[in-house]
């Protein structure tokens, strides 16, 4: 049996053009980061080049169907004015191509400028159509693999502040049994789901009248100091893991070097 998996909130990846991740379905791309690679400076100068600023405007319309319009400036040392505008707002307001803006501060911040976009999931009427299908189930994860380009933990707080309190299109118990029973039966998680007696007791205390992701913030705190995103939660109470509470008052209350309550599990076994 398939089961397709959706998310219930757009796809936001922060990139910049050091590493320009999202456009790598192009092939001139992948041709620029061999040559830098190479020989580095290769980036910039293809950056201030107008003929390649141009062959990337007319790659990425096609594939990105208005892009410029879900791109925001989410970082940028040089024009800190503009962080969390929208590019396409920027550079109307510069009287500048979005492109052209976009690469002129990339050049300006070394190529660190970060920019965020929504790649897929923007369209809420086909979201709202795909999380209410009682063929698919919610859930998302590359296990990591991005974890400085997005943040999709998320997802559950999103799913209760914005879908459930916001647009109604679930209901408080529909979107807990999404969160719950509905993937543990599909991963086989024969003990897990529910909250009853003889279970373990796996609980989330929130408040269904501020549940709610936080905005997304850049912490440094992977080994070698590497990066990642996060979302912290508000209208999160307590957390309860196998009866052992863990987290509470947005604060973790078990020390770094604790054995902690849950561990991985194979499918198909109780947890």
């Amino acid at each position: 049996m398939v089961i397709p998996q959706v998310s219930c909130r757009p796809l936001n990846f922060e990139v910049t053009f050091a590493e320009p991740f999202i456009f790598d379905v192009m092939p001139f791309m992948n041709e620029l980061a061999k040559a830098d690679a190479r020989d580095p400076g290769a980036r910039r100068r293809a950056y201030a080049d107008p003929a390649w600023r141009e062959k990337l405007r007319s790659e990425v319309t096609p594939i990105f169907r208005n892009w410029w319009d879900r791109v925001v400036i989410a970082w940028s040392p040089s024009a800190r004015e503009l962080e969390e505008l929208p590019l396409a707002a920027a550079a109307a307001r510069a009287g500048k191509d979005p492109v052209d803006l976009a690469l002129d501060l990339a050049l300006a911040d070394g190529l660190q400028t970060r920019f965020r976009m929504a790649v897929m999931n923007f369209d809420e009427k086909e979201v709202a159509e795909l999380i209410t299908d009682p063929h698919t189930i919610i859930a998302l994860s590359d296990a990591g693999a991005h974890a400085n380009q997005l943040c999709d933990a998320c997802y559950s707080t999103y799913l209760l502040g914005h879908w459930v309190r916001e647009k109604k299109t679930l209901t408080l118990e529909q979107a807990v049994h999404q969160l719950t029973q509905r993937p543990a039966e599909m991963f086989g998680i024969t003990d897990r789901g529910v909250l009853a007696e003889g279970r373990p007791a796996d609980v989330v205390v929130f408040d269904p009248a501020t549940v709610a992701p936080g905005p997304l913030k850049r912490v440094y705190d992977l080994p070698a100091g590497a990066d990642r995103l996060v979302s912290e939660a508000s209208g999160i109470d307590a957390v309860i893991v196998n009866g052992r509470l863990i987290r509470q008052d947005n604060r973790d209350v078990v020390a770094a070097d604790d054995r902690l309550p849950g561990r991985l599990l194979r499918q198909g076994r109780a947890a």
